[in-house]
């Protein structure tokens, strides 16, 4: 009998998915990608109008008979929506659900940061309350497993009083070959659109305070002034929670995936510069396209990146200085070719096969 694999995709149906909802589309490319007879892959959905943009995922849909936020809330007492034949039920974040399946089913949830409480400012208090309650929650149900992708983040829980043998690393994946990039004629059109011609410096990421886009505009402004090469700032993706000064950077709002690979292109460097960072997929996708990269130290997927230029995200000289270093570095065919090199092994192939590694 093949083994019945459940995972939550009730991230997609959230006003902002963000980096989770990445990881979700990711995984269930992975988990296709392997090809693999003997696994069966079903999303578990909440309740209601069905989506276009979900039912493209490579998964057998199943759905819960409620919303997404009466989900979210009676999944810490009940598996509400699981198959009854699952055999492995992972949730995809800490909102569940952490139980339902066969009698001996696996159940594992992926752990993507502890943000509420590096950046508690960045958050509500209900969401900071939420968050610390899940987290004692995962920490008491010793057979739950946890995959985490953050560095660091598994020394973090262990001190939270989380036994080391539940949690499992994953890597996460930035290739995304079903999707072709726009033309650079396309790309051009796009930004004429906005008054941007020539170079653009490119941010793609939610919209909020500790993604430090106020200062990321004032270095930006600062090192364009010494060098025009730089251009314009160019903001791709949503807002978030709290206020954002974008001052005189261009903000283009949530592009298509082909839009946004072609921006990553094109750009004359990527930066990304949070004060605090789960993980970071952006600056790798970046890295992936082959553009020059400046990012912020505390940004994890990219601390120990050779190919990055890295600055203090409290230090707005230090951010400006890192744009013109940045410009600095060669952006020929061998230099982007070594910037694709060193993510070459994030791949979603590779983060499902982490994945089935921990269900085992």
């Amino acid at each position: 009998m093949s083994p019945k694999l459940t995972l939550s995709v009730d991230q997609l149906y959230r006003p902002q998915p963000g980096g989770i909802g990445t990881y979700v589309r990711g995984l269930a490319q992975g988990l296709a990608a392997l090809g693999d007879p003997e696994l069966e892959v079903s999303g578990l959905a909440p309740g209601g109008q069905p989506r276009s943009d979900i039912a493209e995922l490579p998964l057998r849909m199943v759905r819960a008979p409620m919303p997404v936020n009466m989900l979210t809330r009676l999944w810490k007492y009940w598996p509400v929506g699981v198959p009854r034949d699952a055999d492995i039920v992972h949730a995809t974040s800490m909102s569940g659900p952490f139980a339902g399946g066969r009698d001996r089913a696996v159940h594992s949830v992926a752990m993507h940061d502890l943000l509420w409480r590096d950046e508690p400012a960045a958050s509500t208090s209900a969401g900071i309350r939420f968050h610390d309650r899940r987290l004692r929650l995962i920490i008491a149900r010793r057979s739950l497993r946890v995959m985490t992708s953050s560095p660091g983040l598994k020394e973090r829980l262990v001190d939270e009083g989380m036994d080391d043998t539940r949690i499992h690393p994953v890597r996460l994946g930035v290739d995304d070959d079903a999707v072709m990039a726009a033309s650079s004629e396309s790309i051009v059109e796009f930004l004429a659109g906005y008054g941007v011609t020539g170079p653009f410096t490119f941010y793609a990421g939610t919209r909020e305070p500790r993604k430090n886009i106020e200062r990321l505009v004032e270095a930006h402004h600062r090192a364009s002034s010494n060098n025009a090469e730089l251009g314009r700032l160019v903001l791709a993706g949503p807002s978030g929670w709290g206020e954002v000064p974008t001052g005189d950077a261009v903000t283009v709002g949530l592009v298509s995936r082909s839009v946004l690979k072609g921006l990553y292109r094109d750009a004359a460097l990527f930066a990304y510069v949070p004060r605090a960072e789960g993980w970071g997929l952006p600056p790798v996708e970046a890295l992936h396209a082959g553009t020059r990269v400046v990012a912020s130290r505390s940004t994890p997927s990219v601390a120990t990146n050779v190919e990055v230029v890295r600055v203090d995200p409290f230090d707005v000289d230090s951010i400006a200085q890192g744009l013109l270093d940045c410009l600095k570095l060669d952006d020929d065919f061998d230099a982007r070719s070594r910037r694709r090199s060193s993510v070459a092994d994030l791949t979603w192939r590779n983060a499902a096969l982490d994945h089935l590694a921990g269900w085992r």
